[in-house]
């Protein structure tokens, strides 16, 4: 299960995620041309574009927004964890392919998937031979052990996930190595090493996202004797292809390669620039120039090029080739809270979804490019999506007027209600899509306020059930995105009735259905997690037949990469270019 904390810290991630675009022309995908192995617009959303395995070169990341934090302990933002692909290693990870095949868990410095044992409560993994670290000390399941540790001492390393501290504390009040007593400093009892090779997870109760939890950063090993607490950051030990040669906060970092990284026991990473520079720029329409003018490789942080750029790369065949609109696995999206009049009533919101314009909403958000027409709440990529589940019709695109009038009078307000929408006067795209909203709602009978309160205080603003409540906000306007591949890491936060907080809270409609929370559990209890994906299908459709929420857009970017970058394709685990296979032509 998810911890309950956790949704605040995701919320923090999608809001500092948040993409802007603007509405453009531009031709059918590949309809200009596939030049260079393969490219055509949006072909590296399909497939590998551009497959070589030339090494050598130096592959140039900026970014407009410093990294939180290289220690895999403390990172959150999802463009680090995929740069950390680059040099460190987990038991498991995700795939290095394009489609569906991206979503999948692998063996990493794990030999095999996890064995399970005692009703599914206990994972086992042996670790390959000749897995190093950096300066050439074989990795041991101390090490893995070490690293999870870590997660624990909060005083010290906080930032990062904490999904492992809730699973396999137990009641033990573990805190983390640098206060461990036990003289080797491998205390957690939940977790076992009977030999250099093995390591035993052993769980309160069965959990089929624990895999998923094993593929994050947080899970990667750490030599006890190079762990220098708050200041690993600055260069923690390396696992993968890379190792961190320099790194200055707020500047930037350089990789080069880690000379005892065996690609012979990794089968995700490629390795190939001889070199990897990344930089931190304030200024993104420069680093927009730079990057068409072939200057620099990426904008690493994933959330696409600004308006000029995007309208200069739709007009131009030549630079529109090596562009992407992929999806992120994000969600934009409208809550309606029960406990504010009359959105206690099913049919008043309803009224609300059919009288809503999708396309001027899409439009709003910056177009098709921005996103596709949002239809559920589970975004394509997750096991157990439908992106085709659409109960209220918004994908027609058209407001649906007769239908919300006579819902309107269903729910016993035949001449409409006054109600109010809550929207971060930070996020530009969310203040207009509340426009749009406001406006058609208008049209038949509902008048909504539009209250722009200050972004950053979300979590006390409409993360308070109490204050949301006292402001009548009956329409809240919100994104969202998962930290693993699973429905209980996207949905629950937002619709497990144990997840509701009096601050920080996420589930903002404040729905607690018996029925959905069982679902969960009977989700967690699955052996894997593609057993636990028809559960998720089943609570995001009773999740929509409560029309507790109108969806936006299933989240896109609009990214432009160098043509000479090899292997290029979007990891669909990640909504990224995966940084793992990556090479550049010179």
């Amino acid at each position: 299960m998810i911890r309950r904390k956790q949704a605040v810290a995701i919320a923090a991630v999608a809001a500092a995620l948040s993409l802007t675009a603007t509405a453009c022309g531009g031709g059918k995908d590949g309809d200009n041309g596939k030049d260079n192995a393969g490219a055509a617009f949006n072909a590296a959303t399909k497939g590998m574009v551009n497959v070589s395995d030339k090494k050598g070169g130096e592959l140039k990341l900026w970014s407009p927004q410093d990294v939180d934090y290289l220690d895999p302990a403390r990172a959150y933002y999802g463009f680090v964890w995929n740069m950390q692909r680059m040099y460190i290693r987990q038991l498991l990870a995700y795939d290095s392919k394009p489609g569906a095949a991206g979503t999948k868990l692998v063996p990493d410095l794990a030999e095999a998937l996890p064995v399970l044992s005692n009703g599914g409560k206990t994972y086992t993994l042996k670790l390959k031979d000749g897995v190093k670290f950096e300066d050439g000390t074989p990795i041991t399941s101390k090490d893995i052990k070490y690293g999870i540790e870590r997660v624990f001492a909060q005083d010290v390393l906080s930032g990062g996930p904490t999904y492992l501290i809730d699973i396999l504390d137990q009641g033990q009040k573990y805190t983390g190595p640098y206060k461990d007593k036990d003289p080797n400093k491998m205390g957690l009892k939940s977790v076992q090493t009977p030999d250099d090779k093995t390591i035993v997870f052993n769980l309160a109760k069965p959990n089929s996202d624990f895999s998923y939890l094993l593929a994050m950063p947080s899970s990667s090993p750490v030599p006890a004797a190079k762990d220098t607490g708050a200041k690993y950051t600055n260069q923690p030990v390396a696992t993968g292809p890379y190792k961190v040669t320099s790194f200055t906060a707020g500047k930037g970092a350089t990789f080069e390669r880690n000379p005892n990284w065996d690609p012979k026991t990794d089968t995700i990473r490629k390795g190939l620039p001889d070199k990897v520079s990344f930089t931190v720029t304030t200024n993104p329409e420069d680093m927009d120039q730079r990057l068409l003018n072939g200057d620099i490789d990426l904008a690493v942080d994933g959330t696409g090029v600004q308006t000029a750029a995007r309208i200069k790369i739709l007009q131009d065949p030549k630079l529109k080739k090596n562009a992407d609109n992929p999806f992120t696995g994000y969600i934009r999206y409208f809550a309606f809270p029960q406990t504010v009049k009359p959105f206690d009533n099913i049919e008043c919101r309803k009224a609300v979804i059919y009288a809503a314009d999708p396309t001027s909403l899409q439009t709003g958000r910056g177009g098709p490019t921005s996103g596709d027409l949002g239809a559920n709440m589970l975004p394509p990529g997750i096991p157990g999506a439908d992106k085709s589940y659409d109960p209220y019709g918004l994908t027609g695109g058209k407001p649906q007027e007769a239908k919300a009038k006579e819902a309107l009078a269903k729910c016993g307000q035949p001449n409409g209600f006054k109600t109010t929408i809550a929207v971060r006067n930070n996020r530009a795209a969310e203040v207009k899509t509340a426009e749009s909203l406001q406006a058609a709602l208008k049209k038949v009978g509902i008048d909504a306020a539009i209250d722009q309160y200050d972004g950053k205080l979300s979590s006390s603003t409409i993360g308070s059930p109490e204050n949301v409540k006292k402001k009548g906000y009956g329409i809240i306007v919100m994104g969202w995105g998962a930290d693993y591949n699973s429905g209980s890491g996207f949905l629950q936060p937002l619709v497990d009735g144990s997840f509701i907080l009096p601050n920080g809270n996420n589930n903002y409609t404040m729905i607690n259905d018996t029925e959905i929370n069982g679902l969960f559990d009977k989700a967690a209890d699955a052996a894997t997690p593609e057993a636990a994906a028809p559960f998720y299908t089943d609570i995001n459709k009773k999740v929509m037949e409560k029309a507790l929420y109108l969806p936006i857009n299933f989240d896109k970017a609009f990214v432009y990469h160098n043509p000479r970058l090899t292997n290029v394709y979007f990891n669909d685990s990640m909504g990224k270019i995966d940084l793992a296979t990556v090479g550049v032509e010179k």
